[in-house]
């Protein structure tokens, strides 16, 4: 059963850009980003099922995301789309050109190959776990919280984006965090469907980062036959955080080529 996704919808004409966020991200995470490439084209940012303000439900394999943005496509009358995916939302859009190629105008897919990945979750989940019993009267305490298994302030400071306060006054976790870490072990997996996506494709990745590593390409290219790889020098894994000048080039640049 497909979820209606929650989605901020702005911009003009052209074929629409659809953005994707990665694991505990939100579309929230790319105002700024859309707020730019609204001036140009249509721009869709959505959350997935379990994260910012999109329902909770059991479930997070890719076969499953997929399905809730290509529900959603239709609910707006996109045919076709640029789709943008990040870290987890890289393999949700894999999945989604996989399934219906005819849907996607573009990938562009960033820091993430098409493959299965480690675990390496497991002081992030004690932290918002720790969070979510302390019940923070402020960003502050919730801060102190999760430093409790959260050494990386900037990490602390992104997963802090998906509180919001309660009925109470407290502040809250507005993620379905016992759905995402029940289906972890999926998210954890490649993406879903067979063969390869034979469309115009970008793969950022963060020089910083060990997610895209050389050895990685070649399986990458089985999947992505037609992807162009660009490195982000001076970037981790939130490439579009900590490079954002470059990683908007790199798209801009990306989508003027396929509209020309």
């Amino acid at each position: 059963m497909t979820v209606e996704l929650n989605y901020h919808d702005a911009g003009g004409d052209g074929t629409p850009l659809l953005v994707v966020h990665g694991l505990l991200g939100s579309a929230d995470n790319w105002r700024s980003h859309v707020k730019q490439w609204q001036e140009r084209r249509r721009v869709v940012a959505v959350d997935l099922r379990n994260h910012g303000r999109s329902p909770h439900v059991a479930g997070m394999s890719y076969r499953e995301m997929a399905q809730d943005l290509l529900a959603l496509m239709d609910r707006l009358g996109i045919e076709r789309a640029h789709l943008l995916g990040h870290s987890m939302g890289g393999k949700v859009v894999v999945t989604l050109a996989r399934l219906a190629p005819e849907r996607v105008a573009s990938l562009i897919v960033a820091d993430i190959a098409p493959q299965a990945y480690g675990h390496g979750h497991d002081a992030v989940f004690a932290g918002l776990r720790r969070l979510a019993e302390g019940r923070p009267a402020n960003r502050r305490e919730a801060d102190a919280l999760l430093s409790e298994h959260v050494e990386e302030r900037a990490t602390r400071l992104f997963l802090a984006t998906n509180l919001q306060r309660g009925e109470t006054g407290e502040l809250e976790l507005r993620i379905g965090l016992e759905q995402i870490e029940d289906g972890y072990e999926e998210i954890m997996q490649a993406p879903a469907g067979q063969g390869a996506f034979d469309g115009p494709t970008l793969v950022l990745r963060g020089g910083n980062s060990h997610y895209v590593t050389d050895d990685m390409l070649p399986a990458l290219r089985e999947v992505l036959p037609q992807a162009e790889i660009k490195t982000l020098e001076g970037a981790g894994h939130w490439l579009h955080a900590e490079q954002p000048e470059a990683f908007q080039a790199a798209v801009n640049d990306f989508l003027r080529t396929l509209d020309s």
